[in-house]
């Protein structure tokens, strides 16, 4: 599976306050964006899959919500975070 537990605390680790740490907007973004990346993958040798392009329409619309949360609340850790990913605005 790609997305085993230590690839988890793997990321909230270095995009969050701590491996434990699970809510901030950082960690859940950086995760969206691994999951995002590895459906954009599968996508890319299954153009068919209706349903994952489906799966990975919502989870970009909620890393947008996330993203625009962050914007609103502190515009420093949202510039942070998207040159860190690596995300088009």
């Amino acid at each position: 599976m790609y997305l085993t537990k230590e690839v988890k605390e793997g990321i909230f680790e270095k995009h969050g306050k701590g491996k434990n740490d699970t809510g901030t907007s950082e960690g859940q973004i950086a995760l969206f964006t691994h999951r995002i990346n590895h459906l954009t993958g599968h996508l890319k040798k299954n153009r068919k899959d209706y349903n994952t392009e489906r799966s990975l329409v919502m989870m970009v619309g909620k890393r947008r919500s996330l993203l625009d949360y962050l914007k609103k609340s502190d515009i420093t850790r949202y510039r942070a975070i998207i040159a860190e990913l690596g995300i088009r605005k």
